[in-house]
């Protein structure tokens, strides 16, 4: 596989709720656009739902990462893929039919995205990710934004990186949670391909300078992108 840029995913629980269409303006040139949808049960914070994503939508051209920390994503996730976001991850410690949820999601048009916690193994799921696009490795707990990066992560984007390299998956390997200068170019090396970063754009004078700067770092620490 030829080198390709790094993707940057601009994190929107980091920006101003009040402001999100001029969020979204102001981080032109991401490639995807980042969206935590938190239900306040898997996760102990509430955050947005559909209404706001298909509001979104009709606001940016950004394609849509929508990140599900929600219980029953079989009941809920695909509507957020008939919306149409571009990616849509549930959590595996959420999904009762991970792979079912997976073929809904793809058949309403999206990509279909698998995450885990960072206290959660990789390698009993390593066979479903066939019918997956993307794995988000979660590199803070999942809940709220601003925490800091748990970098005994890397091991599962290692083993993913692998086996993406040799073939035996295609999927995206992602990763969110406590990344910004000082950690992306860690992450970069050990195989990351998408990098969501919430504060390290949005807390920043200039973000879509902030998006360009960490786009360019990643790509010159990765063995497997190019900037």
């Amino acid at each position: 596989m030829s080198p390709r840029p790094p993707l940057i995913a601009p994190s929107i629980l980091s920006a101003d709720f009040a402001r999100l269409a001029d969020e979204a303006a102001a981080v032109e040139g991401a490639d995807w656009l980042h969206v935590d949808v938190m239900d306040g049960h898997f996760v102990p914070n509430l955050t947005l739902g559909l209404p706001v994503v298909e509001s979104l939508l009709a606001a940016t051209d950004i394609p849509m990462d929508c990140h599900l920390m929600i219980d029953d994503p079989d009941r809920w996730a695909p509507p957020y893929a008939e919306a149409g976001a571009h990616n849509v991850t549930i959590h595996v410690e959420a999904a009762a039919d991970p792979v079912g949820v997976a073929r809904d999601i793809r058949a309403a048009g999206a990509k279909a995205g698998l995450s885990v916690k960072p206290g959660t193994p990789l390698e009993p799921y390593l066979e479903i990710l066939r019918d997956f696009d993307t794995l988000l490795v979660m590199s803070v707990e999942p809940g709220f934004g601003g925490q800091s990066f748990i970098p005994d992560v890397l091991s599962k984007v290692r083993t993913a990186r692998r086996l993406v390299d040799a073939g035996e998956l295609t999927i995206l390997v992602e990763i969110d949670g406590g990344i910004n200068a000082d950690t992306i170019e860690a992450a970069a090396e050990a195989g990351v391909d998408c990098f969501v970063a919430g504060s390290a754009v949005y807390g920043a004078e200039d973000p879509a300078a902030a998006v360009a700067a960490l786009r360019r770092q990643a790509g010159a620490a990765s063995p497997h992108l190019r900037c």
